[in-house]
């Protein structure tokens, strides 16, 4: 059971369009946009995103840092590390670099946010095994928070 006040919505669709405080950007810890999620971040988000990764990567794994989202529709983008450059992401990785995010959240005061299947590009992780880790993760966190709406 999660917070009535929050709302966990499932959808397909391009997240650098969405209209939400911050999106999730499915990083790696040195904070590069290469390709999949991340590319499409830093092409429609434009350099400034990259520009702020520089200055602050790089992060453990498992860990998650915010930039401004440059050209996005969203005011932020979340990097949730789960995995090092070239490396894969693991189940615990994963649910910590969602649970990173959230409370990254919360202290910026973000209260809709959008996740991509973290991890099932590049990195190798199994989607139907990323949806049930994420979904998940952020029930569990739902129960013990009030700031995140959707």
């Amino acid at each position: 059971m999660t917070n009535p006040l929050s709302q966990i919505i499932l959808t397909t669709g391009d997240i650098t369009d969405l209209a939400v405080d911050a999106v999730v950007n499915a990083a790696n810890n040195d904070l590069i946009l290469g390709g999949g999620v991340a590319g499409a971040i830093r092409t429609r988000g434009g350099p400034k995103i990259q520009e702020e990764c520089n200055k602050i990567s790089p992060i453990a794994v498992g860990d998650a840092a915010i930039t401004a989202g440059g050209n996005l529709k969203a005011k932020y983008v979340i990097h949730a590390a789960s995995m090092a450059l070239g490396g894969w992401t693991t189940t615990e990785s994963l649910t910590k670099s969602v649970l990173s995010s959230l409370k990254l959240a919360a202290q910026h005061k973000i209260k809709t946010i959008a996740f991509p299947a973290i991890g099932t590009g590049v990195a190798g992780f199994p989607p139907d095994q990323c949806a049930k880790i994420m979904i998940d993760a952020i029930s569990a966190y739902l129960q013990n928070t009030t700031h995140m709406k959707r």
